[in-house]
């Protein structure tokens, strides 16, 4: 009987380590640490061994996935614009056309600016750029920013549209639909 480490810092894991050397013995086995006290019955044999044994704890894994998602939501968290309120927000805009992997997630509106969320899996894509449609349906470049996962565009329109490629055109439409607002529009109201 013996122990050992492997790995370093707060990746180090303690092993004890059993080999038997008849077949057909019993004992027990008591292993204390500073959280826990394990009491095992050890029984070698003929036929075979049991090369490994561990143990889960859910609630540890449950308190580092806790630590994980609060992190990663703090480091996603951005602001989109100061001042910018759910409550004073329109979801009214609808897509139509094609279905990239660089479709917007949803398009609202805060009576000045329009705002695209795009999704989280773009960042080895490139991004499309936006062509306001005006009133005899000509496409016109706009001014637009990007802003974490935000297109913020300076200004309103009827409809407007994202196209990527020349040739063969990836083209996502966005359009001004019936008014829903705030809390409601984000979560199906």
């Amino acid at each position: 009987m013996g122990d050992a480490v492997s790995g370093t810092g707060p990746n180090a894991r303690a092993h004890v380590l059993v080999k038997p050397i008849n077949a057909d013995i019993r004992t027990n086995l008591m292993i204390a640490t500073d959280r826990r006290t394990y009491h095992l019955e050890l029984e070698s044999v003929p036929s075979g061994y049991m090369a490994a044994l561990s143990w889960r704890y859910p609630s540890d894994e449950l308190a580092e996935l806790t630590s994980r998602n609060r992190q990663a939501i703090s480091t996603k968290a951005s602001v989109i614009d100061r001042g910018l309120s759910l409550d004073g927000l329109n979801f009214y805009y609808r897509l139509a056309g094609d279905r990239p992997t660089w479709i917007p997630v949803r398009v609202c509106v805060d009576g000045r600016h329009v705002y695209f969320q795009i999704p989280d899996n773009i960042e080895t894509t490139d991004l499309p750029p936006l062509f306001v449609l005006g009133s005899d349906g000509d496409a016109e470049l706009v001014n637009y920013r990007l802003r974490g996962k935000y297109y913020i565009v300076d200004r309103l329109f009827e409809a407007a549209e994202l196209r990527l490629g020349t040739k063969s055109q990836t083209v996502v439409r966005i359009s001004k639909g019936a008014e829903r607002s705030g809390f409601a529009a984000l979560f199906g109201g």
